[in-house]
Order: C-alpha cells, then structure tokens, then sequence
C-alpha cells in the first residue's frame, strides 16, 4: 500500500499544474450538482403541496350521496329513493366498528346573506357538530367552529368560509358580528381558514357558510341529509365502513345492502394514494433528469482525467520503471478525480440552498398556481441522495482513467510522443 501523504503529494503536484483545467472541472459538476439539488426540491415541494391539498377536505373519508333502488328487494320496487334522516348520524355512531367520526350535512345552495358592509348569495350547509373536525374546518385565531351546545339548543351562529367573509365584512373581524341569513339573524363564531384543496363537492368551501343542522332543520323545515361522511380511524378499513353503512341503513329503509346505485360514494382514500403515487412519479423523473445532468459532469471529468493520463503517458512509464507501485500512479489519479468532484458538489450544494432560501421567501398567498406547485423543499433524503451520486460519479471518474494508467507499458512509453 503506498503511504496516504505520499499519494497526497502526488496528487497536489499534478493538479496545480493544470489550475484552469480543474476549474472547469469544478464549475461543470457545481453545475450538475445545482441542476440535481432544485430538480429534487422542487419535486419535493410539489408532492408535500399535492399530499397537503388532498388532505385539505380531511383525511380517510367517504362522502356518501343518498340515491334510489336499483333493485327489488323483500318485494318492494326498485327506484325507491333513499332519504337519510339526522336521527340516523346517531344511529350509524352506535352501530359502526372502526370510525373515527360521522358527520352529517344538508346543503341549499340560494341563502341570501346580508351584513351592514355586503350581501351575497351563498351556499349554506347544515351539519353536525363534528363536522368541523372531520372535514378539516380550521378556524382562524379568535374564532371557533360549531360545538355541541350550539347543536342542542339549535343556537343561531354561523361559521364562515374565507372568501365569505371578505364579501359580507370587507376588512372587518366578522366574529362576534351579525349576519341575516334569509332575513334571520345569525352571529359569527368563526372563519375557516385559507387551505389548498385538490378536490372539493358542491363549490369551494372559502364560498361556504356553516350552521348547525338543528338550526337548519328549524328554519329551512327539512331533515333530509344531503350527504353522510364517514371517517376511518384505518385508511385500510375505509371499504369495510362503506358496506357498514350500507348494511345498517339497508336493514332500516328495507334495501339492498349491495344494491351500488343507493349511495354514489367518493372515497377519498383511493384518490389520497393516487396523488401520493402520481407526486412520487413525478419527483422520480426530476430526480432521473437531474441525475443525468450531474452525470455529463461526471464524464466530463473523466474525460479530463484520461486527458491527464494521456499527457503523462512518459513520465507514468518512467516511474514504473524506476519501481513506482501500482496504487502511486492509480492513487494521485482517483483522488484528483473524487476532488474535483466533492469540491463542484459542495459549490453546488450551496448554491442551491442560497436559491431555494430566496425562492421560499416568496409570498405564495392568493396565487393558486404557486400554492400547488408549492415552495422548493431540501430534505435530508435528497441531501443524502445526491451525496451518493456524488460520491459514485467522483470514484468512477477518477477510477477508469487511473485502471488505464496502472496497465501501460512502461517498455512501450519510451517510444510514445
């Protein structure tokens, strides 16, 4: 084995003597290193933006839309509609194995709204007070969502979409102020707050006003749900709380329990894993291109080093045959290899954390298009990732065109020019 200080001796000869050359070494794998790193963290940041905005509307749900029969059942017709009452949240609660929360809605999408500063019309949902929970309805500091009190005593508050709040208030706090919902008054406890949704049913929910489903039924005079969520405490376990669902009400309203036309269902579990599926995809083939990238760096420092080894064919062959070891003349030649291209990485690392720092300084608020493509992320996975790549490019790179020196001749070197 040949001594490390002598290798590193070697090494430092051969290199200063080609400054230029090894600077633009350094600048084509910083280059590459810089391409990888934002490919990688702008494909981070998209999945976390796509993984965020599914999950907007809540987590491990099934929203459940009431339909018909399609079937004869125990001697009853088919194209019997099914009409779910409020009673029956209660009743799901008690007789399902493996929710987290069910909640029930009923929606009328014409209510006139109407405050000191605008009016609007709007779509108004009724629905229970877990609703909140379930679907995701965070209030803004100093308000609240719906509670169980409001539920019981069929209190008149409201709780507001965003975008709502903004055309019924302009820049005034709404909590604690008024609101005539069909010329009946309502008081403010609260408003959601802005979020990123990639899926959503009857409008967006910033266009949303909240009452509980008691007040709704006492002013609007029905108790048919509009819709039935069901929250799984498993996403495994979504399928099963469907049919649940199915088998309880089927054995109340006398239908089928596997009659598909009763409930249109969306679960939201399928089209989580889709998204999680389709962001991986796609930060794979960031990665890919930016890896390739990094790797025309990489041949081009091993194109320099065979360069190198060409250029010292005689003074290789001569220590040789003065008994120079094997690992003297491979040693010098992987080393400046891996050098060149830990120094470009490193040049590149820190030019693509100073890039994604600025970029993430951007205010994202009210533009959509960047919301979901969201903000550039550097991860330690990535940080570790591209270090292999480095890694495996520099070894790789300094290795063939030091194999290529160890095999000369030093017989045959005399007589190269």
């Amino acid at each position: 084995m040949a001594r490390p200080w002598m290798i590193l001796q070697l090494f430092a000869r051969s290199s200063s003597a080609q400054g230029k050359r090894a600077v633009l070494t350094i600048a084509a794998i910083a280059w590459g290193t810089l391409a990888l790193l934002l490919m990688l963290s702008f494909g981070e940041g998209l999945k976390i933006s796509l993984y965020r905005g599914s999950q907007g509307m809540g987590s491990n749900l099934a929203i459940m839309w009431p339909g018909e029969t399609s079937v004869i059942w125990k001697g009853l017709p088919a194209g019997r509609p099914l009409r779910p009452k409020i009673e029956d949240i209660a009743l799901l609660k008690a007789r399902l194995e493996g929710h987290a929360g069910i909640a029930g809605e009923m929606h009328n999408g014409s209510v006139l709204l109407e405050t000191e500063f605008g009016t609007r019309t709007a779509r108004v949902i009724g629905a229970t007070h877990d609703y909140g929970e379930i679907r995701n309805h965070i209030p803004q500091v100093g308000g609240r969502f719906l509670n169980p009190t409001d539920q019981r005593l069929r209190r008149r508050v409201i709780f507001l979409g965003d975008d709502l709040a903004k055309d019924l208030f302009a820049e005034n706090d709404p909590v604690g102020r008024q609101v005539m919902l069909n010329k009946m008054p309502y008081s403010v406890v609260g408003v959601i707050i802005p979020k990123v949704m990639m899926g959503n049913y009857g409008g967006m929910e910033g266009d949303h006003a909240v009452i509980p489903i008691t007040t709704y039924k006492s002013q609007f005079g029905r108790d048919r749900l509009s819709h039935v969520v069901v929250k799984a405490a498993d996403p495994a376990r979504i399928k099963d709380l469907i049919t649940q669902v199915h088998e309880v009400l089927g054995a109340k309203y006398l239908f089928d329990p596997e009659d598909p036309a009763v409930f249109s269902t969306w679960d939201t579990v399928e089209g989580t894993q889709m998204t999680s599926t389709m962001a991986l995809g796609i930060e794979m083939f960031l990665g890919i291109v930016g890896a390739l990238t990094l790797l025309v760096g990489g041949v081009g420092v091993a194109n320099i080093m065979y360069a190198v080894v060409k250029e010292r064919t005689r003074e290789i062959g001569i220590k040789m045959a003065l008994g120079a070891r094997p690992s003297w003349i491979t040693g010098p030649i992987v080393l400046e290899g891996l050098v060149y291209t830990l120094m470009g990485g490193l040049i590149g690392m820190l030019m693509a954390l100073a890039i994604v720092t600025l970029l993430g300084m951007i205010p994202t608020e009210g533009n959509m298009a960047l919301e979901l493509m969201g903000k550039p992320t550097l991860s330690i996975p990535i940080g570790i990732a591209s270090a292999l790549v480095l890694g495996i490019i520099g070894l790789l790179s300094g290795y063939f065109p030091a194999r290529r020196a160890a095999a000369i001749d030093p017989a045959e070197t005399l007589r190269y020019e």
